[in-house]
């Protein structure tokens, strides 16, 4: 019977690979439309990309779209080994040979996963201009019901008042920040001169400064708490595994 305790260990080792290469994807997923030409807030490194066949001035993000395919397989090695046992009777059965299959190219393919994540996000490079560009006021709605809650409104009545502001400003065919402060009294007594300090994008992402928040200093603790967390996990104590 200790057999299977030995079976779950490869179970929850391909879950966690799995986990973690889904994660990967995702993020692969974001990096490959924000490479695209609609978007163009990044740009791969050569080294992580390669020409198309046909159009000599597309950049196809190869590494991203490959970290992409490959966590479908280690999905698919998890639930297929899934399958192997599931009709099974205790103790050992030579259909458990199946298992050291799927681990070890499971354990394989994760290992490629990780070095060309780390190597394709290393060299990424940001064009911060086109991220500014793209930023529209109508991201700020929420921070309008926040606004409002944190003068007391409680948070069902504040988001349908700002609703009313969106309608507004649609209405009258300009952005949150021209909108008329009496048109805004006019659907909260809420509303003062301080409004106009919603319309700052810097302002939106530092206000949330809870752990877990987009203000700058929860960022870098986030960073920090990560870079410590895996560095606790080398293999070699004097060794950093990030700086």
């Amino acid at each position: 019977m200790q057999l299977e305790t030995g079976i779950s260990l490869v179970f929850e080792y391909m879950f966690w690979a799995s986990l973690v290469s889904s994660h990967l994807s995702r993020l692969a997923e974001d990096l490959i439309l924000y490479s695209s030409r609609e978007f163009g807030f990044v740009e791969l490194s050569d080294a992580y990309a390669t020409g198309s066949s046909l159009m000599p001035q597309k950049k196809n993000p190869d590494s991203f779209e490959l970290i992409r395919g490959k966590a479908g397989t280690m999905a698919g090695n998890l639930c297929g080994f899934l399958m192997v046992i599931k009709g099974l009777p205790s103790t050992y059965n030579k259909d458990l040979q199946e298992d050291k299959v799927k681990m070890f190219e499971t354990a394989s393919t994760l290992l490629g996963i990780l070095q060309v994540a780390a190597g394709a996000v290393e060299t990424l490079k940001v064009d911060s201009e086109a991220c500014q560009q793209a930023l529209s006021e109508e991201m700020l709605s929420t921070d309008i019901a926040y606004y409002l809650v944190k003068k007391g409104m409680a948070f069902r009545t504040a988001h349908g008042k700002a609703g009313e502001v969106v309608r507004l400003s649609e209405d009258l065919g300009c952005p949150f920040s021209e909108l008329p402060l009496d048109q805004l009294t006019k659907i909260s007594s809420l509303f003062t001169e301080d409004v106009s300090s919603l319309w700052n994008f810097e302002h939106s992402v530092e206000q949330y400064s809870a752990i877990g928040g987009t203000a700058l200093t929860s960022v870098n603790l986030q960073i920090t708490q990560a870079k410590e967390f895996l560095n606790s996990f080398s293999l070699f104590p004097q060794t950093s595994v990030v700086s």
